[in-house]
Protein backbone atom coordinates (compact mmCIF):
# COMPACT_ATOMS: atom_id res chain seq x y z
CA UNK A 1 0.00 0.00 0.00
CA UNK A 2 1.19 3.29 -1.15
CA UNK A 3 0.66 7.01 0.20
CA UNK A 4 0.44 7.71 -3.59
CA UNK A 5 -2.99 6.47 -3.86
CA UNK A 6 -4.11 9.57 -1.58
CA UNK A 7 -4.11 12.91 -1.81
CA UNK A 8 -0.59 14.93 -0.88
CA UNK A 9 -2.42 16.65 2.03
CA UNK A 10 -4.26 13.27 3.21
CA UNK A 11 -0.88 11.59 3.87
CA UNK A 12 -0.36 12.31 7.17
CA UNK A 13 -3.62 11.02 7.85
CA UNK A 14 -3.28 7.81 5.97
CA UNK A 15 0.18 6.69 7.26
CA UNK A 16 -1.37 7.59 10.95
CA UNK A 17 -4.24 5.20 10.36
CA UNK A 18 -1.85 2.39 8.70
CA UNK A 19 0.07 2.48 11.95
CA UNK A 20 -2.85 2.40 14.41
CA UNK A 21 -4.39 -0.52 12.31
CA UNK A 22 -1.27 -2.65 12.16
CA UNK A 23 0.89 -1.79 15.20
CA UNK A 24 -1.59 -0.01 18.09
CA UNK A 25 -3.06 3.47 18.88
CA UNK A 26 -0.18 5.93 19.19
CA UNK A 27 0.39 9.90 18.70
CA UNK A 28 2.66 10.51 15.32
CA UNK A 29 4.32 14.39 14.78
CA UNK A 30 5.91 15.00 11.78
CA UNK A 31 7.28 18.35 9.92
CA UNK A 32 6.29 16.38 6.48
CA UNK A 33 2.40 16.90 6.62
CA UNK A 34 2.13 18.67 3.96
CA UNK A 35 3.13 15.88 1.50
CA UNK A 36 3.69 12.59 3.67
CA UNK A 37 4.98 9.71 1.37
CA UNK A 38 5.45 6.45 2.44
CA UNK A 39 4.56 2.60 1.78
CA UNK A 40 3.14 -0.22 3.99
CA UNK A 41 3.11 -3.82 3.45
CA UNK A 42 1.85 -6.54 5.86
CA UNK A 43 1.56 -10.21 6.04
CA UNK A 44 -0.14 -12.59 8.39
CA UNK A 45 2.01 -15.46 9.19
CA UNK A 46 -0.56 -17.46 11.66
CA UNK A 47 -0.48 -15.47 15.44
CA UNK A 48 2.36 -14.11 14.14
CA UNK A 49 2.74 -10.51 11.32
CA UNK A 50 5.27 -8.82 10.25
CA UNK A 51 4.61 -5.27 8.59
CA UNK A 52 6.88 -3.46 6.63
CA UNK A 53 7.19 0.18 6.73
CA UNK A 54 8.54 3.28 4.50
CA UNK A 55 7.74 6.69 5.48
CA UNK A 56 10.04 10.38 6.27
CA UNK A 57 11.22 10.75 9.79
CA UNK A 58 8.44 11.62 12.73
CA UNK A 59 8.24 11.05 16.37
CA UNK A 60 5.82 8.50 18.00
CA UNK A 61 4.36 8.31 21.50
CA UNK A 62 2.14 6.06 23.18
CA UNK A 63 0.96 6.76 26.07
CA UNK A 64 -1.12 4.98 29.02
CA UNK A 65 -4.76 6.63 27.35
CA UNK A 66 -3.66 4.52 23.97
CA UNK A 67 -3.08 0.96 26.12
CA UNK A 68 -6.03 2.16 27.60
CA UNK A 69 -8.19 2.19 24.19
CA UNK A 70 -6.35 -0.66 22.62
CA UNK A 71 -4.06 -3.10 23.88
CA UNK A 72 -2.59 -6.21 21.41
CA UNK A 73 -0.85 -7.53 24.59
CA UNK A 74 2.15 -8.70 23.03
CA UNK A 75 5.72 -7.61 21.91
CA UNK A 76 6.93 -6.09 18.72
CA UNK A 77 10.49 -6.63 17.33
CA UNK A 78 11.56 -3.72 14.90
CA UNK A 79 14.16 -4.21 12.33
CA UNK A 80 15.84 -0.71 10.93
CA UNK A 81 16.99 -1.17 8.40
CA UNK A 82 17.67 2.37 7.45
CA UNK A 83 17.41 5.34 9.72
CA UNK A 84 17.97 5.63 13.71
CA UNK A 85 15.61 5.76 16.57
CA UNK A 86 15.82 7.20 19.71
CA UNK A 87 13.70 4.70 22.10
CA UNK A 88 11.98 5.00 25.78
CA UNK A 89 10.60 2.62 28.14
CA UNK A 90 9.87 1.25 31.04
CA UNK A 91 12.54 3.05 32.22
CA UNK A 92 15.17 2.42 29.47
CA UNK A 93 16.31 4.77 26.64
CA UNK A 94 18.50 3.36 23.89
CA UNK A 95 19.88 5.36 20.57
CA UNK A 96 19.11 2.46 17.82
CA UNK A 97 21.36 2.41 14.33
CA UNK A 98 20.58 1.05 11.40
CA UNK A 99 20.82 -2.86 10.59
CA UNK A 100 20.00 -2.95 15.08
CA UNK A 101 16.93 -4.52 16.32
CA UNK A 102 14.89 -3.30 19.94
CA UNK A 103 12.12 -4.74 21.21
CA UNK A 104 8.79 -2.83 22.89
CA UNK A 105 5.91 -4.16 25.39
CA UNK A 106 2.70 -3.19 24.09
CA UNK A 107 1.25 -2.97 27.53
CA UNK A 108 3.86 -0.18 28.56
CA UNK A 109 4.05 3.54 27.24
CA UNK A 110 6.83 4.44 24.59
CA UNK A 111 8.36 7.66 22.48
CA UNK A 112 10.60 7.35 19.68
CA UNK A 113 11.86 9.60 17.49
CA UNK A 114 12.72 8.03 14.23
CA UNK A 115 15.04 10.01 11.92
CA UNK A 116 17.19 9.49 8.45
CA UNK A 117 19.74 11.44 6.86
CA UNK A 118 18.50 9.65 3.86
CA UNK A 119 14.91 11.06 4.38
CA UNK A 120 13.27 7.95 4.21
CA UNK A 121 12.90 5.67 7.18
CA UNK A 122 12.99 2.09 6.67
CA UNK A 123 11.55 -0.31 9.60
CA UNK A 124 10.27 -3.92 9.71
CA UNK A 125 8.27 -4.44 13.15
CA UNK A 126 7.10 -8.14 13.39
CA UNK A 127 3.88 -8.37 15.86
CA UNK A 128 4.78 -10.89 18.53
CA UNK A 129 2.16 -12.68 20.91
CA UNK A 130 2.83 -12.59 24.29
CA UNK A 131 3.19 -16.18 24.87
CA UNK A 132 5.57 -16.78 21.83
CA UNK A 133 8.28 -15.79 23.66
CA UNK A 134 8.22 -18.12 26.71
CA UNK A 135 10.09 -15.87 29.20
CA UNK A 136 8.83 -14.69 32.55
CA UNK A 137 7.76 -10.84 32.53
CA UNK A 138 10.88 -9.68 34.15
CA UNK A 139 13.33 -11.00 31.95
CA UNK A 140 11.60 -9.90 28.90
CA UNK A 141 11.47 -5.90 30.35
CA UNK A 142 15.40 -6.62 30.04
CA UNK A 143 15.68 -6.87 26.34
CA UNK A 144 13.09 -3.30 26.17
CA UNK A 145 14.25 -0.62 24.30
CA UNK A 146 17.35 -1.40 23.80
CA UNK A 147 19.74 -1.98 20.41
CA UNK A 148 20.13 -5.39 19.71
CA UNK A 149 22.40 -6.31 17.24
CA UNK A 150 21.66 -9.48 15.12
CA UNK A 151 24.64 -10.88 15.01
CA UNK A 152 25.12 -14.93 16.16
CA UNK A 153 23.77 -18.00 14.01
CA UNK A 154 19.63 -16.87 15.63
CA UNK A 155 20.33 -13.43 15.03
CA UNK A 156 21.77 -13.89 11.67
CA UNK A 157 18.97 -16.63 10.56
CA UNK A 158 16.46 -14.03 11.99
CA UNK A 159 17.70 -11.20 9.73
CA UNK A 160 17.59 -13.25 6.54
CA UNK A 161 14.57 -14.91 7.44
CA UNK A 162 12.56 -11.42 7.61
CA UNK A 163 14.64 -10.50 5.15
CA UNK A 164 13.23 -13.36 2.64
CA UNK A 165 9.56 -13.00 4.09
CA UNK A 166 9.32 -9.20 2.94
CA UNK A 167 10.93 -9.33 -0.43
CA UNK A 168 8.86 -12.60 -1.50
CA UNK A 169 5.39 -12.01 0.82
CA UNK A 170 3.14 -11.57 -2.20
CA UNK A 171 4.28 -15.34 -3.45
CA UNK A 172 3.34 -17.16 -0.22
CA UNK A 173 0.11 -19.05 0.22
CA UNK A 174 -1.68 -19.22 3.59
CA UNK A 175 -0.55 -22.93 4.39
CA UNK A 176 3.23 -21.60 3.79
CA UNK A 177 2.27 -18.57 5.63
CA UNK A 178 1.02 -20.90 8.49
CA UNK A 179 3.89 -22.85 8.54
CA UNK A 180 6.58 -20.31 8.30
CA UNK A 181 4.68 -18.20 11.54
CA UNK A 182 5.74 -21.58 13.26
CA UNK A 183 9.44 -20.86 12.33
CA UNK A 184 9.46 -17.30 13.08
CA UNK A 185 8.04 -17.80 16.40
CA UNK A 186 11.51 -20.29 16.93
CA UNK A 187 13.52 -18.10 15.46
CA UNK A 188 12.15 -14.73 17.98
CA UNK A 189 12.16 -16.79 20.89
CA UNK A 190 15.91 -17.81 20.64
CA UNK A 191 17.08 -14.63 19.22
CA UNK A 192 15.61 -13.34 22.56
CA UNK A 193 16.66 -16.05 24.92
CA UNK A 194 20.56 -16.03 23.02
CA UNK A 195 20.48 -11.76 24.13
CA UNK A 196 19.18 -12.45 27.81
CA UNK A 197 22.19 -15.45 27.95
CA UNK A 198 24.61 -12.56 26.71
CA UNK A 199 23.28 -9.54 28.96
CA UNK A 200 24.08 -12.47 32.10
CA UNK A 201 28.08 -12.94 30.85
CA UNK A 202 28.19 -9.15 30.53
CA UNK A 203 31.64 -7.93 32.64
CA UNK A 204 30.37 -5.53 35.34
CA UNK A 205 32.78 -3.29 34.52
CA UNK A 206 31.19 -2.83 31.13
CA UNK A 207 27.58 -2.71 32.19
CA UNK A 208 28.38 -0.01 34.37
CA UNK A 209 29.84 1.72 31.41
CA UNK A 210 26.47 1.53 29.47
CA UNK A 211 25.03 2.58 32.38
CA UNK A 212 26.49 5.00 32.84
CA UNK A 213 26.58 6.42 29.52
CA UNK A 214 22.67 5.88 29.50
CA UNK A 215 22.27 8.22 32.06
CA UNK A 216 24.31 10.98 30.80
CA UNK A 217 22.25 10.87 27.71
CA UNK A 218 19.59 11.19 29.63
CA UNK A 219 20.42 13.89 31.47
CA UNK A 220 21.00 15.68 28.40
CA UNK A 221 17.59 15.03 26.54
CA UNK A 222 16.07 16.30 30.06
CA UNK A 223 17.91 19.23 30.85
CA UNK A 224 14.89 22.22 30.26
CA UNK A 225 13.14 19.73 32.62
CA UNK A 226 13.19 21.94 36.31
CA UNK A 227 12.36 18.63 38.06
CA UNK A 228 15.59 16.61 36.75
CA UNK A 229 17.19 15.66 39.54
CA UNK A 230 19.68 12.61 41.13
CA UNK A 231 16.09 10.58 42.59
CA UNK A 232 14.55 11.10 38.91
CA UNK A 233 17.17 10.25 37.29
CA UNK A 234 18.01 6.93 39.64
CA UNK A 235 13.98 6.01 39.84
CA UNK A 236 14.06 6.34 36.19
CA UNK A 237 17.00 3.84 35.12
CA UNK A 238 15.52 1.86 38.40
CA UNK A 239 18.83 2.23 40.24
CA UNK A 240 19.48 3.53 43.68
CA UNK A 241 20.30 7.17 44.70
CA UNK A 242 23.06 5.47 46.39
CA UNK A 243 23.84 3.55 42.99
CA UNK A 244 23.91 6.68 41.04
CA UNK A 245 25.99 8.25 43.39
CA UNK A 246 28.65 5.54 43.17
CA UNK A 247 28.59 5.71 39.38
CA UNK A 248 29.39 9.21 38.84
CA UNK A 249 31.91 8.71 42.19
CA UNK A 250 34.89 8.85 39.65
CA UNK A 251 33.70 11.69 37.55
CA UNK A 252 34.96 15.27 38.16
CA UNK A 253 32.04 16.43 39.48
CA UNK A 254 28.55 14.99 41.47
CA UNK A 255 25.50 13.91 39.92
CA UNK A 256 23.86 17.41 40.80
CA UNK A 257 26.81 19.18 39.50
CA UNK A 258 26.96 17.74 36.35
CA UNK A 259 23.30 18.51 35.62
CA UNK A 260 24.09 22.40 36.95
CA UNK A 261 27.34 22.18 34.84
CA UNK A 262 25.28 21.44 31.88
CA UNK A 263 22.62 23.78 32.15
CA UNK A 264 24.90 26.52 32.86
CA UNK A 265 26.76 25.50 29.44
CA UNK A 266 23.45 25.60 27.32
CA UNK A 267 22.52 29.07 28.96
CA UNK A 268 25.95 30.30 28.00
CA UNK A 269 25.77 29.13 24.35
CA UNK A 270 22.32 30.82 24.23
CA UNK A 271 23.51 34.26 25.65
CA UNK A 272 25.81 34.01 22.96
CA UNK A 273 24.09 33.39 20.00
CA UNK A 274 23.08 36.60 18.46
CA UNK A 275 19.56 35.24 17.06
CA UNK A 276 18.48 35.14 20.85
CA UNK A 277 20.04 38.46 21.79
CA UNK A 278 16.31 39.84 22.06
CA UNK A 279 15.19 37.03 24.57
CA UNK A 280 14.75 37.99 28.32
CA UNK A 281 17.69 36.22 30.17
CA UNK A 282 15.20 34.92 32.27
CA UNK A 283 13.48 33.51 29.51
CA UNK A 284 16.73 31.78 28.79
CA UNK A 285 17.41 30.20 31.46
CA UNK A 286 14.01 28.83 32.15
CA UNK A 287 14.38 27.03 28.82
CA UNK A 288 17.26 24.99 30.45
CA UNK A 289 15.15 24.50 33.68
CA UNK A 290 16.46 27.19 36.15
CA UNK A 291 13.10 29.06 36.90
CA UNK A 292 14.86 31.40 39.76
CA UNK A 293 16.22 34.09 38.30
CA UNK A 294 18.90 35.15 41.11
CA UNK A 295 20.19 31.85 41.91
CA UNK A 296 20.60 31.38 38.01
CA UNK A 297 22.86 34.97 38.19
CA UNK A 298 24.49 33.89 41.02
CA UNK A 299 25.84 30.30 39.63
CA UNK A 300 26.96 31.81 36.15
CA UNK A 301 28.81 34.20 37.76
CA UNK A 302 30.25 32.10 40.20
CA UNK A 303 31.05 29.58 36.92
CA UNK A 304 31.91 31.88 34.55
CA UNK A 305 33.12 35.05 36.66
CA UNK A 306 30.70 37.81 35.46
CA UNK A 307 26.98 38.20 35.07
CA UNK A 308 24.78 36.73 32.45
CA UNK A 309 24.38 40.17 30.93
CA UNK A 310 27.98 40.67 31.23
CA UNK A 311 28.77 37.64 29.19
CA UNK A 312 25.96 38.53 26.63
CA UNK A 313 27.09 41.92 26.01
CA UNK A 314 30.78 40.76 25.58
CA UNK A 315 30.02 37.84 23.37
CA UNK A 316 27.47 40.12 21.32
CA UNK A 317 29.93 42.60 20.94
CA UNK A 318 31.11 43.47 17.42
CA UNK A 319 34.92 42.43 16.51
CA UNK A 320 36.98 44.99 15.16
CA UNK A 321 39.14 44.15 12.25
CA UNK A 322 42.52 42.79 12.76
CA UNK A 323 44.03 45.47 10.83
CA UNK A 324 45.62 47.79 12.93
CA UNK A 325 44.30 46.52 16.60
CA UNK A 326 46.50 45.00 19.15
CA UNK A 327 45.54 41.59 20.17
CA UNK A 328 42.64 41.95 23.03
CA UNK A 329 44.03 40.17 26.47
CA UNK A 330 42.38 36.85 26.53
CA UNK A 331 39.80 35.62 30.00
CA UNK A 332 40.58 32.61 31.80
CA UNK A 333 38.72 30.07 30.92
CA UNK A 334 36.11 28.74 33.21
CA UNK A 335 36.16 25.47 35.15
CA UNK A 336 32.62 23.48 35.29
CA UNK A 337 31.03 24.49 38.60
CA UNK A 338 32.71 22.58 41.90
CA UNK A 339 35.65 21.22 39.84
CA UNK A 340 38.93 21.61 41.37
CA UNK A 341 41.80 23.44 40.03
CA UNK A 342 45.22 24.78 40.23
CA UNK A 343 44.47 28.90 40.75
CA UNK A 344 48.18 29.53 39.80
CA UNK A 345 47.62 27.85 36.07
CA UNK A 346 44.26 28.67 35.25
CA UNK A 347 42.56 31.21 36.97
CA UNK A 348 45.17 33.97 35.20
CA UNK A 349 44.05 35.59 32.09
CA UNK A 350 47.12 36.47 29.70
CA UNK A 351 47.67 39.81 27.36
Amino acid sequence: MSSEAVRAVDRFAWYSEQVRQYIFPITLSTPYTSDFRSEVSALQLDTMQVVHFTFPPLQAARTARHIRRLDPDGYQLGWIRRGAVGVTQLRSDAFVGTGDMVFFDTSHPLEADIRSKDAMAEITVLRIPRNALSLPAAQADRLLARPLAPDGVSGSLLQQHLNTLVARASELGPAEAHRLGAITTALVASFAADRLDRAEHVPSEARTTVLRAQINAFINRHLGNPELRPAAIAAHHHISLRSLHALFRHEPVTVSATIRHRRLERCRADLADPRMRDQPIAALAARWGLLVPAEFSRAFRAAYGMSPSEYRAEATRPQPSARGHKPSCTHPQADPPNRRHDESSQSRGSC
